[in-house]
């Protein structure tokens, strides 16, 4: 059992008054481990905000269920496909926005006009619509058209992505003052501070038990933990394997993350093949697990866990194999290869428990193996400018650090933009690829599980785009005065409505 500093000592002493009035009121404290960077609805994809923001600030017009990537009415209340690229969705009567302005087919459109507007840098557009062309329309107050330029089978799921923001919503830059139509209203953020939002009185749904959610943050895995276990803070939805140490407030759960290494196959050495398989055959995964990760984790051989459709169970991992990978790397190198060159493993400060301690132990794994590779930790934002394109012309050949969150139900919300030749985080260009994406995207039923299978055959066998690490479990403490348990979606939601008091 990993024992408390005296510095922690400290924290948990002096928030023993601070635990007391938490416990005598409904207000929910969430220690997150990083400060998020934006609080705008349309980048609610990205975990810290989309816990912040997700169906408690803004809602979206269909909620999926991340337990099988089912569909629930939400904003919308039914749907129907009324031709080959056209749906209709009949919204609720009545409801308004926090800033009082009226939810309609109109503040509908104008919300999905705003999300998909190339001028915004808006990441649920760049991950979830980057090859579709969106076509909304209101027919009349509670009746929303959408148009698409190809078919969408599964449009339903992709509009439950998508959290509808206020029709006052500044349109051409991001929001700092995010208004929804939730059961939460936001109220503040202080930087550097916390994130307030508090119940939202108008809601149409129903009444909360949570009065109010403060946000704050705390890098430090043992830190948030201690939080939580002497009640200054209520939840901490992200705590690292050694402090998951109180089985009366730990609670794991396989999520729906999978890291890797993404590997920028534009830059020699590794636009060669046997270079990037030397990269996996080098890393030690069992070593890995049970230690730095949990014993929980599944090693991965493609970017989305075996729940969601598409998952291609016939794939096997990469085994660890040194001598294999020395093998490869002579081999190139005696074609003229340049592996001797430095790669840059480039890691992100908190992206997971032990990010830091993962990427050192890789790093040293690589170097035996003869890779010449520098590690560079870096904080949210400047991974964020690394993770997008456009990319740097001048840059070298780069190892990225990521973690990638599935739980809507179907491949398609990761393949196009991870490995699409137009995937605004992809590093990978294939023709075949390409054909499979937009074969995939069309078909239904078994036909388009097949078809995403073969993407992620072609990914893993011919190409292999990645170092593969783990599909990960997620370790979270809940104070013991919530009714309340994690799962699966608390990689991308945290809905403040459901948690309840003892």
């Amino acid at each position: 059992m990993r024992k408390l500093s005296a510095g922690l000592i400290g924290v948990a002493l002096a928030a023993s008054s601070i635990g007391l009035a938490i416990a005598q009121n409904k207000t929910v404290t969430v220690v997150l481990a990083e400060e998020p960077d934006v609080i705008d609805p349309c980048e609610s994809s990205r975990s810290n905000i989309g816990r912040v923001v997700k169906q408690n600030i803004a809602e979206t017009l269909i909620e999926i269920d991340p337990k099988d990537g089912s569909i629930t009415p939400r904003l919308a209340t039914s749907w129907e496909q009324t031709d080959n690229l056209t749906w209709q969705f009949k919204l609720r009567d009545g409801i308004k926005f926090h800033d009082g302005s009226d939810f309609n087919a109109a503040a509908a459109v104008t919300s999905i006009n705003r999300t998909l507007n190339p001028t915004q840098d808006c990441e649920i557009r760049l991950k979830f619509f980057g090859n579709i062309k969106v076509m909304p329309k209101a027919l009349d107050a509670t009746t929303l058209e959408v148009k698409t330029d190809t078919p969408q089978p599964i449009l339903p799921a992709l509009m439950g992505t998508m959290a509808i923001t206020g029709p006052n919503t500044q349109l051409e830059k991001g929001t700092r003052n995010p208004v929804g139509t939730g059961p939460y209203k936001f109220v503040s953020w202080t930087p550097g501070q916390e994130v307030l939002v508090e119940r939202f009185d108008g809601y149409w749904g129903p009444k909360p038990e949570v009065e109010k959610a403060r946000y704050i943050w705390r890098g430090e895995s043992a830190v948030r933990a201690a939080m939580v276990q002497t009640g200054e803070a209520d939840i901490a939805p992200n705590i690292a394997l050694q402090d998951a140490t109180d089985k009366s407030m730990d609670f794991s759960y396989f999520n729906s993350e999978s890291s890797r290494l993404r590997i920028d196959m534009s830059r020699a050495p590794l636009d060669d093949i046997r270079v990037r398989k030397a990269l996996n055959y080098a890393i030690d995964l069992d070593a890995l697990r049970g230690s730095i990760f949990s014993e929980e984790v599944v090693p991965m051989t493609q970017i989305v866990v075996p729940s969601i459709n598409g998952h291609n169970p016939d794939l096997k991992p990469f085994p660890y194999d040194p001598a294999k990978a020395r093998e490869l790397l002579a081999a190139a190198k005696a074609d003229g290869v340049e592996v001797d060159k430095e790669i840059l493993m480039r890691g992100r400060l908190g992206i997971y428990p032990n990010a830091t301690e993962a990427m050192e132990a890789m790093h040293a794994m690589l170097t035996d193996v003869g890779f010449n590779v520098k590690l560079r930790m870096v904080e949210v934002g400047q991974w964020v400018d690394t993770y997008t394109k456009p990319y740097a012309e001048d840059r070298g050949p780069v190892l990225q650090q990521e973690q990638h969150d599935n739980n809507n139900g179907d491949a398609v919300f990761s393949v196009f933009f991870k490995y699409a030749c137009e995937g605004p985080q992809s590093t990978t260009c294939d023709e075949q690829v390409d054909a499979g994406i937009k074969a995939a995207s069309a078909a239904t039923g078994d036909e388009r599980k097949k078809l995403w299978q073969e993407v992620f055959r072609r990914l893993h066998q011919d190409i292999v785009p990645d170092v593969q690490n783990f599909h990960m479990v997620g370790f979270s403490r809940i104070s013991p005065r919530l009714d309340f348990k994690p799962s699966i979606s608390m990689n991308s939601e945290l809905q403040i409505s459901k948690i309840k008091f003892k």
